[in-house]
This record gives C-alpha cells, structure tokens and sequence, in this order.
C-alpha cells in the first residue's frame, strides 16, 4: 500500500503557532458537570435558551458545548475521550477532531463526521515525545533526534511494530502509523491525561478547507461532545512537514509542509540521509 500516497490527506494543515490564546469569546453558561449526558436528544430547554439568548456572536449549536482551550476545562475533555467521544481542539496547525485512537468506535465516529473513507488512514497525537516509543518503533533513529523534531510542525512516519499498543483496527492494512506532538499547550494536556493516544484530524468535512476558527466548521459542533476555542488561529496553509523514518539510517520528505528546510537540517544533523528510492 503507498504510504506517500495516503499520508499526505491525513493531517490538517499547518498554520505559524502562536504561543498565546487569543479571540478566546466569553461563553454565557453555567459549565456542565462531567458526568452530565452529552449529545442526548432531549437537551435541556433552559440550556437550549441560553444558547439562543448569548450574544457572544456566534451562532451556538444546541448540541455542542463550547469552551475556552483552558487547562481549566481539560478534566471534562479526558472524561468525553474516556466514553469514546469527539471533541474539536486548537493546534498548532489548524482545528481537529480528536479522539481516543485506541478506541474503535470513537475511530469510526470521526470518519462518520468527515465523511472520510475508512481507507484514508488517521495520524496519532501523544503529549510527549517519550511517548512515542509506546506505539511506534524508535529503537532504529538516532539517539536525539525525536526531541529535535518535536514538539512542532513535523509528522514522523514510523513502523508500528508488534510492540505497539494501538488497537489493529486502526489504519488496518498499514504497518506504519503517523506520529505527532504538537506545539500547542493544551491538546498536549489532554493527550497525557487520557492515558491514550488521540486519533488526530482536521476539524472540516472531508476535501473541504480546513479550519482556523470554530466558526469554520460550526456546522459540525453538534456533533462533538465540547468544541475547544482557542480564538482565530494565524493564516497559512502550508501544512505540517511529514516525513518517513522507517528506514534505517534514511529519510523521505513525503509532504514538504511548513517545516522542510528545518526539518532536512536536523535530519542531516543527525547523519540521516535522503531515500531517493522511488515507490
């Protein structure tokens, strides 16, 4: 199966990050408890009101509950991955729904939202760089060379491995999978505290432009468990370098992404050199 083929779809694109939260919109609620039912069909009326009645500007779906990307609210996230729900978070790039990887129904539920071929494989998220050794081969890559590369613009490509304690059932039929750490404080919060990887993909319906604010895809909010707003995120389309590790002592640029130049020079640093190979 042609892993440079495929990969390329699976991110969302890349925007220059900002290390602050900005635009975050003052909500007009009363926040949820974590154990409150989320995405039932007989939302409260009240609730329902309150939403119609804000004035925050946003045009709020009944179904989604919004909230700043805050620390503060990163306890009720792990509980919404933790029972298989979708939540929509800020990154570094762009917008995306996220979800628990190793969790074949939330898995599903993304394709469902984006209308997306299960074919189209999904890159994971974890919160640290000495994660990645948990679901991917590291063994082959010079000692270094992860923390270079990361947290930042940059997908590495490894090789599950037996090893891996991703569920078969994602990406079936590849033995690579998609590695990311964001440079985006919160989605790295919440990827440690649930204790899993994130399944991690553009928060748009399939094939259409990716999002740089919430209300780019508020005719998706109903049907994540929180949207996540950290205000409008800086321009550029650039997209997250992706690059293929797979191969001892060797590399493939599979998309050039934002991130190239800097990427080759560590990657060169560290006495990789380029597969020309073609596939």
């Amino acid at each position: 199966m042609n892993l440079a083929t495929r990969i390329t779809d699976l991110l969302p694109l890349r925007n220059p990050f900002s290390p602050f939260l900005r635009g975050v919109p003052k909500i007009g609620f009363v926040p949820f408890s974590c154990s409150c039912t989320r995405l039932s069909g007989s939302f409260p009326m009240q609730m329902a009101q309150s939403f119609d009645n804000n004035d925050t500007g946003f045009v709020e779906n009944k179904f989604a509950l919004v909230r700043p990307a805050s620390e503060a609210y990163a306890q009720e996230a792990f509980e919404a991955l933790r029972t298989g729900k979708v939540i929509a978070v800020p990154t570094d790039t762009l917008y995306g729904f996220a979800c628990d990887a190793c969790s074949l129904e939330a898995v599903n539920r993304i394709y469902e939202i984006k209308g997306r071929k299960h074919t189209s494989p999904l890159a994971i998220c974890v919160g640290d760089v000495s994660d990645i050794k948990r679901y991917a081969v590291t063994e082959h890559l010079p000692q270094g060379l992860l923390e270079s590369l990361l947290p930042g613009p940059v997908t590495v490509v490894l090789k599950r491995g037996e090893s891996s304690i991703l569920e078969k059932s994602l990406n079936p039929g590849l033995d690579s999978i998609g590695v990311r750490v964001p440079d985006y404080n919160f989605i790295r919060v919440i990827a440690r505290g649930s204790g899993s990887a994130l399944a991690l993909t553009s928060a748009n319906l399939s094939g259409q432009p990716s999002s740089v604010c919430i209300k780019d895809f508020e005719n998706l909010w109903e049907h994540c468990a929180y949207v996540y707003d950290g205000g409008e995120l800086p321009s550029g389309r650039a997209g997250s370098t992706v690059v293929d590790l797979t191969s001892l002592g060797k590399y493939k640029i599979l998309r050039p992404g934002s991130a190239k130049e800097e990427t080759v020079t560590i990657l060169e640093t560290h006495s990789l050199v380029e597969d020309t190979a073609t596939t």
